[in-house]
Formats: C-alpha cells, structure tokens, sequence
C-alpha cells in the first residue's frame, strides 16, 4: 500500500481552515454493506459492482438474503448482507473477512462485527442506534458510545439526518425521503473509492423513469452523499485501486443466474432449436426464469408452471415435440421432480435439468448456500437411472456450463443435471462477451427417413435403433410422416421401443442406457490439474463453486514455498477418464466440500483411494484462509516440513 501525494484540498461548511486530503493507492479491499432487508443494501451493492466492473476491476461478489421473507424491522434474522471485493489483479473469492463494514443499524452491527478484523473501518448509521433499536438486538448500552468499538476505526456518521436534510425541498414525505439513505451511502462509498458515477445516474432515472420525483430524490441524495465525503472532516483519505489486467475483449459484470440463462439463450441458438424453459419459482433459482422470460426473440419460450411436476412434465413434452427442453429448480424440486426425469431417461430425450442448490433438508435454508445435491443427482430416482451430472464452478462459468449440459443431452439424447448453488447464482464477477461463432456447434439431426426393414420387407422406423459411436437412439418430432412409435414410462423393446416384459431384453436396456452415459467420458476434456511446481505431493479436489476458495487457498500455500496441486472437476458422472490416474499420483487428496463428504464417498467407492474430506454446511462458502491451513497441516505431515 502506498500513499500519493495529497490531492484535495477541501474545508467543511462554517470553517476557515482548509485541511488536506490523501489518497491512498490499494491492491485490494473488501467491503461488506449489512443493514434491514429494507434497506436496500442489496441495490447498492450491485450498483457499486457496476461501477466497479465499468472501471476494470476484478471482483467477486457474495449477497447474503435473509431467510425470513418479512422478519421484523431491525431484527438479526431480517440482515442483509452484501459482500464485495475488488482488486488490480486476478481475484478467486469474495473475500475472508470485509476491510470495511458498513452497517445502517444496530442489528447489522451486531450481526457482522465478528466479521470485522481488528483496525477495520467501521461506518455505522448514528441516527438507527435509538435505545428501541438497541433494545431489539440485546444491547444494554450503545456501542457508540461505551467503549466496545474502540478495537476499529469508528466513524459514527448520521447517514438518515444527513439524507433528510439533502431531499428537503425534494417534496417527499419523511418515510419516503428516508429509504433514499442507501444511495446518499453509494454517493460516499464511490467518493471514497474513486468509482465512476455516471452510470448510477443513468440507472436511477432509468430505474424511475415513472417516478421522476422519486428518481431526482436518488440522485440528489447519491450527489450528497459524495460531495459529503468530499467535504467532511470524517474522512481524510479516500483509495484508489486501479484497473486488473485482462484479456482484450468485451467484458461485462455477470451474476451466475444470469449467465445460466445467456448459456442456455446461446445453446438454443447453436442448436437452431426453440427453447423451452418449463419452471415453478423457487428460491435461488427464479432469476434463470425471469431472465430467460426476456429473451423471446431468440427463440425462447417461458412457462410458469403451477408446481415442480408441471414444470418438467411440460419440458419433456417440449422435447418430445423437438425443443431444446429445460427446466429450473432448487433441491426440494429435485424431490419433486424425480419421477418425471425417470421417464426422461426412459423415453430417451435430451432435457437440461438445473439445480441451484440451497442449504436442505425440506425447506432448510432457502436462501444460503450449500452443495448436497450430488447423491440425490447421481441416485435420487428409482431403478437403474444414470444422468450425466457437470457443475459450474464460479458465476460467469455458468455460460459455458449450460452449453455444455446442453450438448451432452442433445448429442447422447440424455436428460443432465446442471448442479450450481446460491452463492454462484447470486454472486457475481467479470465475464468476457464470447463470439457466438466460436461457440459450439450443438445442430442436431431429425429423423426423417425410416431406418430399418419389417419382417414383411417394409421400410419402419426403429426408435431405440442407436447410434454406435454415442448410443443416442434418433430424434422424431411426432406429425413426421412414417416416424410413428411409443413413447412412456414403462419399459422399451429394443430397436423397435414396443413395450416389453422381457428380462433379457430389461437387463439389455438397462446396460445400454448405462453404457450410454459411460461413453460420455470419451468426449470430455482430460482432468484439470493445476500443479504449476510438477511436484506436489498432496492434491485438493473439489467441484463446484469450492473452486474459488480453493484456489486462492492454494495461492497463499505456494507463496509460503510449498507444493500444492488443485484439482476441479466439472463432470462428475462420467469423471473423466484419466481422473482415477490423476488421483493415484499423490500421497494425501483432501476434498473440502459444502457437505458431509458426498464427492469423496464417490471417489473412494470408485478408484479405492482414501480420499480425506473436509466439510462444512454452514450456508456459507469456505474461507481461504481456513482451506490453507488445513491443507498446510496435511502438507507438513506428509513432508515432513522439508517442503
């Protein structure tokens, strides 16, 4: 951290004494904004991602909802959380811990101090730490004033009288004026840190162009806000972290919701297939429904359905009809969806399935985090019915993780588990545009001519007659001259998909269809093993949205001067097929997960290697820091500390 020369030089209202202002250059900073679900901390972090996108920082994002729709008013359960870090250099995680905290009450305070390093700046709303607010949250005494804070850099700021008094003439009630208090708190975090505003005023007249009283209020308050960091005595310094190298190309700020929902858009377009998305709102999920929603001139039709059942059986049909099928969910849908993707896989017909993960069982906790969906994705349907099963592993991953599943279930007739989770749907980060060209190429093939000979000479159509390379059986879009045949739940002869009761032709099918999914591997990129030393003696494996923490766990390992490999995968059903090669070159494999151990009881049940898991299910992503030291024990068992 360095410190330029001063570069302000300003004087509060009513003082003849100037006094002069740093600035001060950082590599990195995170910040967390926590305040009542009302008070918009969510709109002002993303605002604030925006601006940070647009100015070139790498970021990483982590909201965090929640989980009582309307919890009382300055409550711990009704604090919302929104986390940001961003940096001059390539970035993995939302950070630790915040650097700086801002919290617009008491509850806020009390719910993330812990959070909060000693020496972290703390900004605090003054006005909300009323003796009633405090008495809410168990505080006997007001932590401004006893003493408790003095272990962080206080600045006690009266962010709710100082927007009041800026939307004076603004001809808003009180109550009205006052929810603009998060943007007059937008207004002081981009003076602090040298964002662009440009864009936030575009947004908000934007945003209310129906309400242009409304939208004047916002940005009069924002303005205020900035020029009070400008002005005020509070703040001495403000920080510049300048832009992150990257590629060339078009880059914009992406959630993992959204770039699921562009994934799927551009499946759609590189098959030439409508897309039908089929889908019963559920928490963290519903945003690839609304987004998808927008995109009907490419092709994208939207379904509401009135529950989970509806909302695949409809997307099977679309598939059935020669749509790009898709339906969206979260764990407790999966429950319910279990019996339709069994006829899936037995009618043979390619269907994306998403899963955004939630913390479970039942409802659970709807709106954190977690990754224990894997078994009920492998196993959770009766009868011998293999899915392939590929997760993305950070937010702008999604994009290429939905094309994927998309080619796999089209190219192999298949339907496939997409598992992301809410701390990637909902967070956010840097992602470039790709050229749809160089996307790719998902086209299909109807069938259209007959493809066999009956016993009386005749040409027919055989349904389960299958592909030698892939096992894929053909695609007929039913209203096809010639191309009539069955299709349901119950069991199909092969070739000609009558139904059958035959064992051996049971025991035939049920192969098949395994074999089927197995050959997926032989079309899936080798493992992917970063070992940049070649000698490591201790690997991390993980999947999903783990990578990010363990890669920047790995990072702070290799600094210390030892040897650490990081394997991801993606495909977890197939593995790919040099995973259990990859696997056996090392002494110890740790795999942390955000779960009881699923992906290691897979690995061990199949490649017999004693792989050591380490798990949380808290509703919230790994640490870095806890990964590493976890990791380092291990690496200093097995080494010796010679490393």
């Amino acid at each position: 951290m360095t410190t330029t020369d001063p570069s302000v030089v300003a004087s509060t209202a009513g003082s003849t004494t100037p006094f002069v202002k740093s600035v001060v250059e950082l590599d990195r900073v995170v910040i967390r904004l926590a305040g009542d679900s009302g008070d918009g901390m969510q709109l002002t972090g993303n605002r604030f991602t925006s601006e940070t996108a647009s100015f070139g920082n790498d970021l990483s994002t982590l909201p965090n909802f929640p989980a009582e729709i309307r919890a009382p008013t300055g409550t711990l359960p009704g604090v919302s959380s929104f986390q940001l870090h961003f940096a001059d250099h390539d970035i993995m995680t939302p950070g630790d811990a915040p650097d700086v905290l801002v919290a617009m009450n008491p509850a806020a305070l009390k719910a993330n101090l812990s959070d909060l390093p000693g020496g972290g700046l703390l900004i605090v709303d003054a006005d909300e730490f009323t003796p009633r607010n405090l008495a809410k949250v168990g505080y006997a005494t007001n932590p401004l004033e006893d003493g408790s804070l003095d272990g962080w850099q206080l600045v006690s700021v009266p962010l709710t009288t100082l927007t009041l008094e800026a939307l004076a003439d603004s001809g808003l009630g009180k109550k009205e004026a006052e929810r603009s208090k998060n943007m007059f708190t937008l207004g002081l975090l981009s003076w602090m840190y040298h964002r662009p505003t440009e864009g936030t005023v575009r947004f908000l007249e934007r945003q209310f162009r129906r309400k242009p009283q409304i939208a004047a209020a916002n940005i009069a308050a924002f303005r205020a806000g900035y020029n009070y960091g400008d002005t005020t005595e509070a703040f001495a310094v403000s920080y510049e972290i300048k832009p992150a190298p990257m590629a060339p190309g078009r880059y914009r700020n992406i959630s993992g919701n959204q770039a699921l929902a562009l994934g799927i858009v551009a499946a759609g377009q590189r098959s030439g297939l409508p897309v039908f998305l089929g889908a019963y709102p559920i928490t963290p999920a519903s945003d690839i429904l609304h987004e998808l929603s927008r995109h009907k001139s490419f092709g994208v039709r939207t379904f509401q359905a009135e529950d989970e059942i509806a909302g695949i059986a409809s997307a099977i049909g679309a598939s059935f009809g020669g749509a790009l099928g898709v339906t969206t969910t979260s764990g407790p849908g999966i429950s319910l969806k279990s019996e339709a993707l069994g006829l899936a896989v037995m009618t043979e017909l390619p269907l994306v399935v998403v899963d955004v993960q939630r913390g479970g069982p039942s409802t659970g906790l709807p709106t954190k985090t977690e990754q224990s969906d894997l078994l009920q994705a492998m196993f959770g349907r009766n009868g011998e019915a293999p899915v392939p099963v590929i997760a993305p592993r950070s937010p702008a991953d999604c994009f290429d993780a939905a094309i994927e599943a998309a080619r796999i279930a089209l190219t192999y007739r298949t339907p496939v588990m997409l598992l992301s989770d809410g701390y990637l749907a909902n967070g956010a980060e840097p992602w470039q545009i790709p050229d749809v060209e160089e996307l790719p190429d998902l086209s299909v093939e109807f069938a259209t001519e007959p493809n066999g000979t009956a016993a009386d000479g005749t040409p027919e159509f055989l349904p389960y007659l299958r592909d030698p390379e892939t096992l894929a059986r053909p695609w007929a879009i039913p209203g096809t001259s010639g191309m009539q045949h069955r299709i349901g739940g119950l069991e199909k002869a092969d070739k000609t998909g009558n139904i059958s009761y035959d064992p051996a032709n049971h025991d035939l099918m049920t192969r098949l269809r395994q074999a089927k999914v197995d050959g997926i591997a032989a079309s899936i990129p080798p493992t992917d093993v970063e070992d940049p030393d070649g000698d490591a003696r201790v690997a991390v494996i993980g999947w999903g949205s783990t990578y990010g923490p363990i890669g920047a766990a790995c990072r702070r390992i290799r600094r210390s001067g030892r040897s650490v490999a990081q394997i991801h995968l993606r495909h977890l059903n197939p593995f790919p097929a040099d995973l259990g090669e990859v696997l056996r070159r090392y002494d110890r494999v740790i795999c942390p997960e955000m779960n009881l151990g699923q992906l290691s009881m897979l690995l061990r049940a199949k490649y017999l290697v004693d792989v050591e898991s380490h798990t949380q299910v808290r509703g919230l992503p790994f640490r870095a820091a806890e990964l590493a030291a976890v990791v380092q024990d291990v690496i200093d068992s097995t080494t010796g500390g010679t490393q």
